[in-house]
């Protein structure tokens, strides 16, 4: 692994242990030429996945541009970093395992806003209001007024 440092390509591991709950590696690096220290992660990837864009453009999946939306969508929010990393594992891996693998922007930005849903409303909410391209309030309005439940009829 290259030092992110100086580029020395000749690091060495320190530690390694499981991270996310057992499906990536955490490694401690250390690099003899400058002294610098940093962590790496390793994960499984089952396939490459392909991202069909609304425009019909291909891009190569990148599973970083999918946490950072949904950190950005978590920010601020009582949620453990851990039950993060494992809801992006989850989403990952399911999309992996969908068979294809070009996979449909929409589609993923379903998966995830599913996903969301279940961890916390407010962090789904201001994913949708990116996904959805909300233009106005009147748009948080409709969407949040659908997440409601039904009141009870008086009788």
């Amino acid at each position: 692994m290259r030092c992110p440092y100086c580029g020395n390509v000749d690091t060495q591991v320190k530690d390694s242990r499981p991270a996310e709950d057992h499906v990536a590696i955490r490694r401690r690096r250390f690099c003899p030429s400058c002294g610098g220290r940093f962590t790496t992660y390793e994960r499984v990837q089952l396939r490459d996945l392909v991202v069909i864009k609304s425009n019909g453009k291909r891009e190569d999946f990148d599973r970083d541009k999918l946490e950072r939306s949904i950190r950005i969508s978590m920010q601020k929010r009582p949620i453990e970093p851990e039950r993060i990393d494992q809801m992006i594992s989850g989403i990952v891996r399911r999309l992996e395992s969908m068979g294809d693998t070009d996979i449909a922007s929409g589609q993923i930005g379903e998966i995830t806003m599913e996903a969301l849903a279940r961890i916390d409303t407010v962090a789904y909410v201001r994913f949708a209001s990116v996904y959805k391209n909300f233009q106005a309030a009147d748009d948080f309005d409709k969407f949040v007024s659908e997440l409601r439940p039904p009141e009870a009829a008086d009788d």
